[in-house]
């Protein structure tokens, strides 16, 4: 290869001169075209984390239920028992934006192999979501529905629940909709697996779908780059999915590892065989040798590049003892599952590329690992608010409008209305675990199955506001983990770790620089404070188009538990005669609010500084309260302020309620994971401060208003329902 074609090719694959400059001093030589395909993708933003890493070291990773930390395809946490829970979240949102359905189907199938790669059943799956104003634009409006048509039918076609999630509009995600899926997992603590490829002469064995051309440079190359023009051209590099061969392959590679047939097991994701390969060959300090004459594949005329990044679905690699490959074949083929021996692990810590023998690729796993420059950011603050307020759609409401108004316009408004037409195209029951699920409390609730009279269970919750964190960064997410939180705390559930996704603009600039170092040190604030460990996540940047970047959106998924699956926590009002009360030091403001924004109001302005203790204080009054069944409901305060809490407790309960709130408190401010509004006997609420009643048949909030909660429920089941009919 010339020295002139190949810098116009490192460009082309991503690669910087200064990233060339180094890839042919670590190589003594310039690479070939198979090794720089490798090494663009494993260089890539998507897969080396080089604008994030260094800040990323600031999260808290440890704990006292911690089994699996960052490193591995998912977090995994105990939870007694024997039993462990793995999970974590991650992001499809560049292949979405221009292939929404199998953007978001393949991001499903994506998440759900990295946990069953630990050796844990899928036992669920959350999403959480966002697109520009639907009710105004056909574009946001196609890919809502086709994104999630997509979830649904690889969820559903795998037999796993969607059991919870968020949906989101504002126009900053006009051309950067995020697709965030989150899967939880189940797994004997002994059985769970490492990724670490190990022990020289060991067989390389890829299992699953044959290796075709759809997906060649998709996740990676997309989600290193900002999105602009000609995006429809990037539609082929989007990978396909087929979930009923995921379901055979799960079953499969869960069957090998009750039958103790692996050394290690390994997703093949982003940038396909290059990087579960390396990967692999990094963790265990080990060389590879792969030929890839012997990767089966879809298309036969496929170059030695093409099969080495090829994002093909619904593949597996692991590492298998000579003398066990014969049975691990044999178990595949019960599965109609397709192993193929395709390399061995070597002593050379040297990654090679064969093609029936003849050498194509020679690389150091450290290059291609652990080489690629991590940058330092240069943050800046923004001299002018980098958002502009929303075109107003549905119900604007006007300063000074009447309470009863602007409580309706806000339930109705689509940030804050029912997601049932979205999540009832999910199955969010099958396994026959869920015993909370959408719209029944705040955190989804699956059963373990163990402890006798009472069975334990796990809360699931997953939680981010891209409005307020536009505001402070800091501030904003560190109230996504103390609202995650919050959530598990109204089923009763004390939190046991946390995965995230960070979805942030072009981090070379210095504000988007800036909002994401701050929300890195919000996120590890609120979590030591809760002491609740951080086991895994992702980061997706380059979430930009030519008007601009995203809101910056820290999505923060969390696991917990509780000791009682009977006693789990609901979220409408259950009994008349009930007391109603607040718990929780609540300090709402309008900055970023969603008043704010129907008010044509951009997310601008100071939020109130979070005290953890008063948090952790109320947090456990309200978990205990549950626990011991004195609570009839909890939940928490959240977007929309305290009268949208109280309307949806009615709603979700069909039942009224009669409220005096605190002098001076602003029923429509916000303050998230704060705060709460719960219901109980008198008796039981008597060291709380009481604000109300459980009665009749209307919310009324004395000196702000009355209304029907017929009338409530009409307004919250509108603005999606309409929008997707």
């Amino acid at each position: 290869m010339s020295a002139t074609r190949s810098v116009s090719k490192h460009r082309e694959l991503g690669l910087t001169d200064f990233e060339y400059g180094l890839i042919v001093d670590g190589l003594g030589r310039e690479p070939g075209e198979v090794e720089l395909a490798m090494l663009s993708l494993m260089w890539s933003e998507h897969c080396a984390y080089k604008h994030s890493k260094k800040l990323l070291r600031r999260l808290p990773t440890e704990g006292r239920h911690v089994l699996i930390g960052p490193g591995e395809n998912a977090g995994a946490v105990d939870v007694g028992d024997g039993l462990a829970v793995a999970f974590k979240v991650e992001s499809h949102n560049h292949p979405s934006a221009v292939e929404p359905f199998q953007g978001a189907a393949t991001g499903v199938g994506g998440i759900l192999r990295d946990v069953f790669a630990l050796g844990a059943r899928p036992i669920a799956v959350l999403d959480s979501l966002r697109f520009g104003e639907v009710s105004q634009s056909a574009r946001s409006r196609y890919l809502l529905e086709h994104a999630v048509a997509g979830i649904g039918h690889y969820g559903n076609s795998i037999g796993v629940p969607t059991v919870g999630g968020e949906i989101y509009f504002e126009p900053s995600y006009e051309q950067n909709c995020l697709i965030n899926a989150m899967c939880v997992g189940l797994a004997p603590a002994q059985r769970l697996m490492s990724s670490a490829a190990a022990g020289v002469g060991n067989v390389i064995v890829l299992l699953g779908a044959l290796t075709g051309r759809d997906g060649i440079g998709g996740a990676s190359v997309l989600a290193s780059a900002e999105l602009g023009e000609g995006d429809a051209d990037k539609r082929p590099t989007v990978q396909i999915g087929d979930p009923f061969a995921e379901k055979k392959l799960m079953e499969c590679c869960l069957e090998l590892l009750d039958r103790r047939l692996l050394v290690a097991l390994q997703d093949l994701g982003a940038a396909g065989l290059t990087s579960s390969a390396s990967e692999m060959a990094s963790k265990g300090g080990v060389g590879l040798d792969i030929d890839v004459a012997s990767v089966p594949l879809r298309e036969a005329d496929m170059e030695p590049f093409e099969i080495m990044v090829s994002e093909s679905q619904e593949r597996m690699l692991c590492v298998v003892e000579p003398e066990r490959v014969a049975e691990v074949i044999g178990v595949c083929e019960r599965w109609e599952t397709l192993a193929t021996p395709i390399g061995q692990v070597t002593d050379s810590e040297i990654f090679r590329i064969l093609r029936r023998g003849a050498l194509v690729g020679e690389l150091p796993v450290s290059l291609l690992v652990d080489d690629c420059p991590l940058y330092d950011l240069e943050p800046e603050p923004p001299a002018v608010p980098l958002y502009g307020a929303a075109p107003l759609g549905g119900t604007p409401i006007v300063h000074g409008a009447p309470g009863e108004a602007v409580l309706l316009a806000l339930l109705e408004s689509a940030n804050l209305c029912s997601r049932r037409p979205v999540f009832e195209q999910y199955d969010p029951v099958v396994q026959s675990r869920t015993v909370r699920r959408p719209e029944q409390a705040d955190a989804a609730v699956l059963a373990l199955g163990a402890g006798g009279d009472r069975i334990d269970a796990i809360a699931i919750s997953i939680d981010g506001n891209g409005r307020r964190v536009a505001c402070d960064p800091r501030v904003g997410a560190a109230e996504a983990v103390y609202e995650c939180a919050a959530n598990l705390a109204c089923v009763g559930a004390e939190p046991l770790g946390l995965t995230n996704c960070l979805n942030f603009g072009n981090p070379e600039k210095p504000h988007v620089a800036w909002q994401l170092r701050e929300a890195i040190e919000g996120l590890s604030e609120a979590c030591e404070a809760l002491e609740v460990p951080v086991v895994g996540g992702n980061v997706s940047l380059y979430n930009e188009s030519p008007d601009g970047p995203i809101l910056p959106t820290p999505v923060v998924g969390m696991v917990g538990k509780l000791p009682d699956a009977a006693r789990a926590g609901r979220l409408g009002f259950a009994r008349a005669g009930d007391a109603i009360a607040l718990v929780g030091r609540f300090r709402p403001t309008r900055a970023g609010s969603e008043l704010a924004k129907l008010q044509g109001e951009a997310p601008v302005g100071a939020l109130p500084l979070k005290e953890a203790q008063p948090i952790l204080d109320a947090q456990e009054k309200v978990r205990d309260g549950v626990r011991a069944g004195a609570l009839q409901n909890a939940h928490d305060i959240a977007e929309g302020g305290i009268a949208v809490a109280l309307a949806e407790c009615c709603i979700a309960g069909a039942i009224g309620a009669r409220v005096r709130l605190p002098d001076g408190l602003d029923p429509f401010g916000e303050d998230l994971g704060t705060a709460f509004v719960v219901s109980g006997a008198a008796a039981d609420l008597d060291e709380l401060e009481v604000i109300g009643e459980v009665a009749g048949d209307r919310l009324v909030i004395e000196g702000l208003l009355d209304v029907s909660v017929a009338a409530l429920a009409r307004a919250h089941a509108r603005e999606l329902d309409e929008a997707l009919r």
